[in-house]
């Protein structure tokens, strides 16, 4: 196990930004490094939810609708006082352009912040630049960046994750438009076949008429 105090003697780890995709060999080109290392970062998450009315009822049930995007926040400082360059074209250009689209994915670079053994994988979706130190002709020479990426993952990665329903625990699904008991069946089992679950659970006759805004109860499959 390694002490604060061991580790005190040890190379200090250098934030960066590496830019994943579009694919760049050169590695000077892929890492962005961050002048001096971030002093905390926030990682925050959120999720979206559907409050249910039923008449009579003083606090609605609430019906989860989907997960939110993770989100890094960062606040980094760079600085050319030591050799007197435009700390635009040493540090904040390279950031900037992170946020501009790539001519070969038509959408902005992705991109993953490493910091030691803290690695995030998204897209700059925010970056804020305070100039505080300039040259008497006004070349600035050092930069606060409000940086804030949001997670980046592929569809085809996350159709690898495990189910989030589960399939042993009764609950309710508000029918929202366009849903079909085969299409319910499908996002809350991964079983498009357990339609008839929820037609016997529910007492319909005919599969057809799941009108929205209908409270279904989702049996437990044993």
């Amino acid at each position: 196990m390694t002490t604060p105090i061991a580790a005190a003697g040890q190379a200090v780890a250098q934030a960066r930004l590496e830019i994943v995709r579009p694919r760049i060999a050169d590695e000077r080109q892929r890492r962005i490094p961050l002048r001096f290392n971030p002093t905390d970062y926030k990682v925050s998450k959120s999720n979206t939810f559907a409050e249910i009315g039923i008449p009579g009822l003083e606090t609605p049930p609430l019906q989860y609708v989907r997960g939110g995007s993770e989100e890094l926040s960062l606040e980094a400082l760079v600085d050319t006082s030591d050799t007197l360059e435009d700390v635009r074209e040493r540090y904040v250009d390279r950031l900037r352009s992170l946020m501009t689209p790539d001519s070969r994915e038509h959408a902005p670079p992705i991109v993953r912040f490493v910091w030691g053994r803290s690695v995030f994988t998204g897209v700059v979706a925010k970056l804020d630049i305070t100039y505080q130190l300039f040259l008497p002709d006004g070349v600035p020479l050092r930069a606060k960046l409000d940086l804030g990426l949001k997670e980046y993952r592929s569809a085809a990665a996350q159709a690898q994750d495990p189910p989030r329903s589960s399939p042993t625990v009764e609950k309710s699904y508000q029918v929202r438009a366009g849903d079909t008991l085969t299409s319910i069946a499908a996002a809350l089992y991964r079983r498009p076949d357990a339609w008839r679950e929820l037609a016997r659970a529910n007492g319909i006759t005919d599969p057809r008429e799941v009108r929205p805004g209908r409270i279904l109860t989702v049996p437990r499959l044993r």
